[in-house]
């Protein structure tokens, strides 16, 4: 709903600006096909196209990307009892503040409680996220680098097209987690476990992996190439239409794991599987068999 909202707001700008898909896509050096999907709520720019496409427009960022929208408790001017305050507490807990289009620069918020939140079109770069419970929010379009969330709680939470660059997960909760078309560059997940998480259409080339644990995850049309998995623990993970050229598991244990060819089995992806290093792994006997089907280097593993 939120996509389809940002998406009328760029048609609408767009036509009082007198000017084409096609026009504005060249200004921004993209596709009219990507224009078009803006408008049909079909996806939303990331941050750094949305200040361009503000700049070009005429328009706030904020207007494009959102607002801040607070909801207050009603104040009747009484005193609540015992069970009032418990129901004044239930209703607060259950009001929404959203962030969107905000500017937020090195905030702090370590150590709140924000559910379901919305922090879209943001700027929150340098924000300390310590502890904090984010459950179900979402980052869409948002400048998220450098950011702290050592110990937060993310919890179905979505990261969408924003830039995550040199941000700390350290012993984060990452259940039911989506990172998609988003900037993880330098990136660095320490002691995490990864479970139903969906890393989707996101360069992970230079992304930090620390002892970390990877269950029920798919990664999905994603770029690995040259990553380091050693010593990680996979189980039921989905590699698929994936880059995987030079990817190293040395001593990595890996259970239930598939790797699927971005189209067809060519002898290009043969030959990136070929450069992957498995030396010292433990591997189940389905993955082995999965893995030597494709010509994939296991002179050097264990299998269980």
């Amino acid at each position: 709903m939120e996509m389809k909202m940002i998406g009328n707001k760029i048609a609408e700008t767009r036509k009082r600006a007198n000017m084409s898909q096609a026009e504005l896509a060249e200004q921004l050096f993209i596709s009219p096909q990507a224009v078009g999907k803006w408008e049909r709520g079909e996806s939303i720019p990331d941050i750094v196209t949305s200040k361009r496409l503000a700049e070009i427009l005429k328009v706030d960022l904020n207007f494009l990307t959102g607002s801040v929208t607070i909801v207050d408790l009603p104040n009747n001017g009484s005193s609540p009892t015992e069970e009032g305050a418990s129901t004044s507490r239930s209703q607060e807990s259950s009001e929404i503040i959203h962030f969107s289009g905000s500017n937020l620069l090195e905030s702090d918020f370590a150590g709140v409680i924000a559910h379901n939140r919305k922090f879209n079109g943001s700027a929150l770069r340098g924000t300390d996220f310590t502890d904090a419970d984010l459950t179900g929010s979402r980052f869409s379009g948002s400048d998220v680098c450098e950011v702290n969330f050592k110990g937060a709680n993310l919890t179905n939470c979505v990261f969408s097209a924003s830039d995550l660059s040199r941000s700390c997960f350290q012993k984060s909760i990452l259940t039911g987690t989506e990172f998609t078309s988003s900037g993880m560059s330098l990136t660095k997940f320490t002691d995490c476990e990864f479970l139903n998480v969906k890393l989707a259409r996101t360069d992970l080339r230079k992304t930090i992996f620390e002892n970390c644990i990877f269950e029920t995850v798919e990664f999905k049309s994603a770029d690995l190439t040259d990553l380091i998995f050693d010593g990680h623990h996979f189980t039921n993970v989905k590699f698929h239409n994936t880059a995987l050229n030079g990817v190293s598991f040395k001593g990595a244990t890996l259970k239930n794991v598939s790797f699927r060819a971005p189209y067809a089995l060519t002898n290009r992806y043969y030959k990136a599987i070929q450069t992957i290093c498995f030396d010292n792994a433990m591997i189940d006997k389905l993955t082995y068999a999965a893995l030597k089907g494709i010509g994939a280097n296991l002179s050097n593993v264990t299998i269980y």
